[in-house]
């Protein structure tokens, strides 16, 4: 199981990796060895809950494909296992943020001095406003 939160947990076997030949530099490696990294998290049938999978696809947004998977491409070291790791952590990540229910906000009316203080300001705009205009000569 990986741990995302203290009652938030996925099970390894959720996870699809699949390795592939990374671009960039790195000499003979690249052409050897497959160091990129595409990891694969089935959200549509993950154990999560609705709310939390609702926030899951606004945080992952592109990389959360129309069937509902969630591929995390990486390839920005010359190790596999790093590059495995820095996936997971991607993925523990963009888990967490989802995870964190944005507070409910409260309307609140604006106070009765708040109210005068904005009329005030813009009835002096108005008057600024109001001496930059230019007459017209009545010679």
């Amino acid at each position: 199981m990986i741990r995302i939160t203290d009652s938030l947990a996925i099970p390894e076997d959720d996870i699809v990796w699949s390795f592939v030949r990374a671009s960039g530099p790195g000499g003979q490696n690249v052409n050897k060895v497959s160091t990129a990294v595409e990891l694969r998290f089935d959200v549509a049938r993950a154990m999560l809950p609705d709310d939390l999978k609702a926030r899951l696809r606004t945080v992952a947004g592109r990389q959360l494909t129309q069937d509902g998977v969630l591929v995390i491409f990486t390839q920005a070291t010359r190790s596999q296992e790093r590059n495995r790791e820095l996936a997971l952590e991607k993925l523990v990540d963009m888990l967490r943020k989802a995870a964190h229910r944005p507070k409910r906000r409260i309307a609140t009316r604006p106070t009765k001095a708040s109210k005068t203080r904005r009329l005030d300001a813009k009835a002096k705009h108005s008057r600024t406003k109001k001496l930059r205009t230019v007459r017209p000569n009545m010679d």
